[in-house]
């Protein structure tokens, strides 16, 4: 049974940088896609980020294009979101999931399986 354990969030100043990590245990961190979601109050869970298995593709929602960095560590078993230039409508839990991997890119969250328990980041004006 997969298992996913998100650390790295907090509190920051707008326009500062945090970085998120999730550790992957339970099966081969290879055979898995990986993706950021986020879930601010009273709104829908959406993509922020994706990496295909092989980290060879990645995918970013428009709003964080240019400011966030996904990335994995298959040594580690570990996949990164770098954020930077946060802006407080970054403010949200944001979620790692995984599913197993195949030959498309997917970028719903009814796609994914495996789910983290999430961690709080919070922009502050």
């Amino acid at each position: 049974q997969v298992q996913l354990v998100e650390s790295g969030g907090g509190l920051v100043q707008a326009g500062g940088s945090l970085r998120l990590s999730c550790a992957h245990s339970g099966s081969a961190f290879g055979d898995y896609h990986m993706a950021w979601f986020r879930q601010a109050p009273g709104k829908e869970r959406e993509i922020v980020a994706a990496i295909t298995w092989s980290g060879g593709s990645t995918y970013y929602t428009g709003s964080v294009k240019g400011r966030f960095t996904i990335s994995r560590d298959q040594a580690k078993n570990t996949v990164f979101l770098e954020m930077g230039s946060l802006k407080p409508e970054d403010t949200a839990v944001y979620y790692c999931a995984a599913r197993a991997r195949d030959w498309y890119f997917h970028t719903r969250k009814d796609d994914y399986d495996y789910w983290g328990q999430g961690t709080q980041v919070t922009v502050s004006s």
